[in-house]
């Protein structure tokens, strides 16, 4: 039947361009968005993952500036404790030098003070934002352990938690302005010398750095030369040294470690976020050949939509044909 009040193929051709219509809006959001989930109304659990991950990418991108930061502070240290420990053994061999009989004690000394100088001057410098590990100034807090954000997480009930790496700054403290025994440089280092060698028993104390008013290494003696200073107390000196230079040795391998850890643990969380990333990739982003030939297909749908209407709305015209 056909009708001038009701156009059912007009009706028909105009709803199938509506559907085209709508389909190719949505396609075309997703070309120039490049995702397929790009909204909740698009499918409400994998936009809820991705946001969600999205968040935790954040996170751990500051998880990483903040390892980073971590990095900074344990290779400023590191490098204070390393060129001390160069110091200490120059200092030990200008100390075996003076045991060599005849040599000029007094001018070895001058030597040695300077080397001591060098060593004030490399723990104060190792200073890395606000933060020194190898020196305690007279208003500084005595050190402890040094926390640094090195993870985070997020478990199977939804709950979110910040990890910490730690180092135990005490045990690199190169001198201590306050008090004397909690500086590697600072404290009494007791030794065996002249008749107690290999008695183990120690018979003379020795510090390498005399703070100013701190307190002072409880009868110890300072590492220091002159003309009549014994050949006891030169190699008393030498072992005092020796033991300093393994204490802060063994320091430098724990600071080398942590350094190591964090150097790890940034390089997986630079990992773990690509990863993450390609995961949400794969949940939302488009296609964008099926995409892009969806596009094509529409297009020539909407061509073919057009001229069906318009096939259509002739048919009005055809009825006046009957009248003439």
């Amino acid at each position: 039947m056909t009708s001038i009040n009701t156009n059912i193929a007009a009706m028909a051709a105009l709803s199938t361009l509506r559907t085209i219509g709508a389909d190719m809006e949505a396609t075309q959001g997703r070309i120039s968005s490049g995702y397929r989930v790009g909204t909740a109304a698009d499918n409400a659990a994998y936009w809820s993952i991705a946001t969600t991950m999205r968040s935790d990418n954040k996170a751990l991108s500051t998880v990483q500036d903040a390892l980073g930061l971590g990095a900074a502070k344990t290779d400023t240290a590191y490098t204070g404790m390393n060129n001390a420990i160069d110091v200490i053994s120059e200092i030990k061999a200008k100390l075996v030098a003076a045991r060599e009989p005849g040599v000029d004690k007094t001018k070895i000394n001058k030597e040695v003070t300077e080397l001591k100088n060098q060593l004030t001057s490399i723990a104060e410098s190792a200073t890395f934002s606000g933060e020194n590990w190898l020196y305690r100034g007279k208003a500084d807090a005595a050190l402890g352990t040094k926390e640094m954000v090195g993870y985070f997480t997020r478990n199977s009930a939804n709950a979110v938690a910040v990890g910490t790496l730690s180092f135990d700054a005490a045990t690199s403290v190169l001198i201590d302005a306050v008090s004397s025994s909690n500086g590697q440089l600072t404290k009494g280092i007791q030794v065996e010398q002249g008749t107690a060698v290999g008695t183990n028993t120690a018979n003379a104390t020795y510090h390498l750095i005399a703070v100013t008013g701190g307190t002072a290494p409880t009868g110890s003696s300072a590492v220091q030369l002159t003309a009549s200073t014994s050949n006891d107390d030169i190699e008393g000196m030498i072992s005092a040294v020796d033991s300093m230079l393994s204490s802060l040795t063994d320091a430098a391998a724990t600071l080398g470690a942590t350094n190591k850890r964090i150097s790890m643990q940034d390089a997986f969380m630079a990992d773990l976020m690509d990863v993450i990333k390609k995961g949400v990739g794969r949940l939302v982003d488009a296609d964008m050949n099926e995409e892009s030939t969806k596009l094509k297909a529409l297009q020539t749908q909407s061509q073919l939509g057009i001229q069906a209407l318009s096939i259509a709305n002739s048919d009005g015209q055809n009825v006046l044909a009957l009248f003439r």
